[in-house]
Formats: structure tokens, sequence, C-alpha cells
């Protein structure tokens, strides 16, 4: 099946996951986490992309942003591998490509899927056993939503702030939802999402993206090909 171009959407939030190559790790100590973060945060900056949440694990990374346009993600990952790849590669004396192809990415539907996914990516590191609790864990923005650290490079979403008037109801409500965990259907429908680059959202949703963006969304139904109007969503 062919894949689909990568659908960006332009202020909407996108979840974003990035591999290493055949599963190596990409940190290995603390100074790479920190290096990364750095460069992670100055890259938000520089191509004004929202960063809402993130956890780096040992052998991938977690993202959920929301790019000014539609280029401004693609540039901004482009410009931190850039730097951290040299870096890493300088640092274990290796050579050749640091990830596993190109990052992938899920567009969501932020009123159904923000939150879920915001809890996804900072539970990352208890559901890979690096941790027993998020807060545990200090390389994800977890801490952040919780209460514990500031960290000045997240942009919270609306959505976020809408869980409370001041900062304590909203930490309290944000520890509640992380409380409850995922269900394995949700976990299933947002790793479904990322890995296959489909939008996560409502039918209604994707229905609307595929009438405005006159471009498929998702994969074509598998079985003889029929013909659909331009103007018409492909279910």
């Amino acid at each position: 099946m062919a894949r689909l171009p990568r659908l960006i959407l332009p202020a909407q939030p996108h979840h974003v996951i990035q591999r290493g190559n055949n599963d190596q790790p990409v940190f290995q100590d603390a100074a790479d986490y920190d290096a990364f973060l750095g460069w992670l945060r100055a890259g938000a900056r520089q191509f004004k992309v929202a960063l809402h949440a993130y956890a780096l694990l040992p052998e991938r990374l977690h993202l959920l942003v929301s790019p000014p346009d539609e280029l401004a993600l693609g540039q901004m990952m482009q410009w931190i591998g850039r730097h951290y790849v040299p870096y890493f590669n300088r640092k274990y004396q290796r050579s050749g490509s640091l990830w596993q192809g190109r990052y992938k990415t899920s567009v969501l539907d932020p009123d159904d899927f923000f939150l879920l996914c915001s809890r996804y990516v900072e539970l990352a590191p208890v559901r890979a056993g690096l941790a027993e609790a998020p807060l545990d864990y200090f390389w994800s923005s977890y801490g952040h939503h919780a209460g514990l650290r500031a960290d000045p490079a997240i942009t919270d979403h609306p959505l976020y702030w809408a869980l409370g008037n001041t900062p304590f109801e909203r930490e309290a409500a944000y520890l509640a939802l992380a409380e409850q965990g995922l269900s394995g259907a949700e976990l299933a429908t947002l790793e479904r999402a990322v890995q296959k680059g489909w939008p996560l959202a409502s039918e209604h949703f994707k229905r609307d993206l595929q009438l405005r963006l006159k471009r498929q969304v998702l994969p074509a139904k598998r079985g003889r090909p029929f013909k659909t109007e331009p103007d018409k969503p492909v279910s």
C-alpha cells in the first residue's frame, strides 16, 4: 500500500514519534538528554512550534506539538537532527543514521484526543518500565503539568488551561486524569494512528478534513476501486 503524504495542519496538535535506527539507544546518559532538550527548546522557539508535551526514552522520543504552518514541524525536526546527530556520533565514535527513517506524526482532533495524547506521551516512561510513577522520570514534561517543576519550553494548550481556574486546580485535575491511566483500546488507537500517519479524530473531523483539503487522509479501503466525486469525502 502506498504511503500517504504526511498530513500537517497549521495550529493543530500533532503527536510525533521518532525511534532510533533498529531501536538502538539515542540517549545514553544525562548529558545526552540535556543536549537534546536544549536543541528541542531552541528549535521550537526558532520555528514557532508550540511544544505541549514530551517524553525522551532511551531509544525513542514522543512529542505533542502545534506547528504554525505546514513546514515548521519538519524544519524543526531537521534542525534538531542536524545538531544532535553529529553530537551523538562524535561522542560515541559512530557514523551513519541515528534515526529509523523519518519521524512519524498524527494530527489530532483536540477536543477528543488532546488530553488523552498528552497523558499517553507523559506516561510512556512508566509503560516502558523506566519509572514506577511518571513524577519519578525527569526527562518528560509530566513534572511541569503536575506542578513539580516549571518548564519554560512548554506552551500549555487551552484545553489544559480549561482544567481549572488556578494552577493548583489544573495540576490536580491533570494528576487525576493521569491516575486513571489509559485503556488497552485507547493505547492501540493512539499507537496505530501515529504509526500509520492517520488523523486521530472523530469521523466528522476526518470527513471535514477531506472536504477542506481535497485529499485522502485515510488509506483507501481494500478491494476493487470505485470512483468518487472530487469534492466528496472518501469514507
